[in-house]
C-alpha cells in the first residue's frame, strides 16, 4: 500500500520523532504486547506491536524507515536490548506495514524477518517496492515519507507458510495464510492473548471511528490484489479460532470480532456490488469513490456515530480514494 497524504490531515513530523515522550506513542496492553504509533500519516493511523517474553521480543509489522527510532525507543523503554529481538514479523509487505524492516534489522543484530512467500523477495530486492512509490508519488514525496528502502539480507529471511511457527522466549505464535487484502498477506495467531494479530484482513479500526457499539471496522481494498471471497474465507477462517483480541495494523487492539465481522463483510459486499453496477461507466473510478462514502457514513449512523460527515470525510479520505483503486483494478481484471 503506498499511502501517503491524500487526505490532508496533519502529519507527525517524523524529524521531532526521537524528541518525543515514548508515553505518546506507546500504549502496553495484557499480555506483553505493546502498540507503537509509527506517525504515518497521522496519529493512531498506524501500528508497529513488540511482544515480550521471557526477556526476548518481537515486532509484528514496522512502519516505515521513519518508524525505526520509535520502535527502538519501545525496546528502551521496555528495557530489552536490540540484541533482545529475536523476530520482525510482517504481515504483508505494502510499505506501511514493511517500509521500515530492512533499516530496522540493521539495529537488531540477531532478528530473523518472517515473511509471506509471495512478499519475500521485495524484502531482500526492494527495487520494485521503491520504484513504485516513487512512480506515484514523485522523489521528493518518496523521500519524505518513506525514505531509501533498505534491503534485507537473504540470509535473515525466513519464508513463512501456512502453519508456520514461531517461537520467542518460549511463547508459540502460528502463522496464517489470509489473502484478499492481498496474496502476500499472512495473519499471526498468539494463543497466550488469544488474538490475531490482522494486518489489514480484518480492515481498518481507527480508534476516531469508533461509536457506542464499540470499535468500528472498514475494508481496505487497496490495490492490486482485492479478492472479495478469499477475503471472506479469511476472515471467517480467523473466527474460527473464537478471538479474543484483534490487533489490526490500523490501529490497536480491538475485541467483539463477530461483530466486526459481520460489520467488514456487510460493508464489503455493498462494495462489490455497487461496483459492478458501475464497471463500464466513464467516471467509474470518481461513482466508486462518491457511492464507498455513502456505504460508509451510512454504516457510521447506523451505529450511532457522533462524529460529523464531514470529520468522517477526512478521516476516510485516504481510504476511500485507496479502495476505489483497488476495486477499480479488480473490475479489470474481472473484464481480462
Amino acid at each position: 500500500m503506498l499511502k501517503g497524504r491524500i487526505s490532508g490531515l496533519p502529519r507527525v513530523n517524523a524529524d521531532k520523532m526521537q524528541t518525543l515522550d515514548p508515553s505518546t506513542f506507546i500504549t502496553q496492553l495484557k499480555h506483553g504486547i505493546a502498540v507503537i504509533d509509527t506517525g504515518f500519516v497521522r496519529e493512531r493511523f498506524d501500528a508497529s506491536y513488540l511482544i515480550v517474553e521471557n526477556g526476548r521480543g518481537a515486532f509484528v509489522d514496522t512502519g516505515t524507515n521513519h518508524a525505526v527510532s520509535r520502535l527502538l525507543a519501545a525496546l528502551q523503554q521496555q528495557g530489552l536490548g536490540r540484541d533482545a529481538v529475536d523476530w520482525v514479523i510482517l504481515t504483508h509487505v505494502h510499505l506501511d506495514h514493511a517500509g521500515g524492516a530492512g533499516l530496522l534489522l540493521q539495529q537488531l543484530p540477531h532478528a530473523r524477518l518472517a515473511v509471506h512467500a509471495r512478499g519475500a523477495r521485495h524484502m531482500v530486492d526492494p527495487t520494485a517496492l521503491m520504484k513504485g512509490v516513487r512512480a506515484v508519488y514523485g522523489d521528493e514525496v518518496a523521500a519524505r515519507d518513506y525514505g531509501e528502502l533498505v534491503p534485507v539480507a537473504a540470509d535473515r529471511v525466513v519464508v513463512t507458510g501456512d502453519g508456520f511457527s514461531l517461537e520467542v522466549g518460549g511463547r508459540k505464535f502460528l502463522c496464517a495464510d489470509t489473502p484478499g487484502h492481498a496474496m502476500h498477506h499472512q495473519s499471526i495467531w498468539d494463543a497466550a492473548s488469544r488474538g490475531w494479530f490482522t494486518g489489514d484482513t480484518f480492515g481498518l479500526a481507527y480508534p476516531d471511528l469508533a461509536t457506542p457499539l464499540g470499535a468500528h471496522v472498514v475494508p481496505s481494498t487497496t490495490p492490486v490484489q482485492f479478492d472479495p471471497d478469499a477475503l471472506r474465507n479469511s476472515v471467517n477462517r480467523l473466527l474460527t479460532a473464537d478471538p479474543q483480541f484483534l490487533y489490526p495494523t490500523h490501529f490497536g487492539a480491538v475485541t467483539d470480532a463477530q461483530r466486526l465481522a459481520g460489520q467488514l463483510l456487510a460493508q464489503a459486499d455493498a462494495m462489490v456490488e455497487v461496483a459492478m453496477q458501475l464497471a463500464n461507466v466513464p467516471d467509474r473510478h470518481r461513482r466508486l469513490k462518491a457511492a464507498f462514502e455513502e456505504i460508509y457514513l451510512t454504516e457510521l449512523h447506523r451505529c450511532g456515530s457522533v462524529l460529523s460527515d464531514a470529520t468522517a470525510r477526512a478521516l476516510l479520505a485516504t481510504d476511500i480514494e485507496l479502495n476505489a483503486q483497488g476495486i477499480g483494478v479488480w473490475l479489470d481484471r474481472k473484464k481480462g
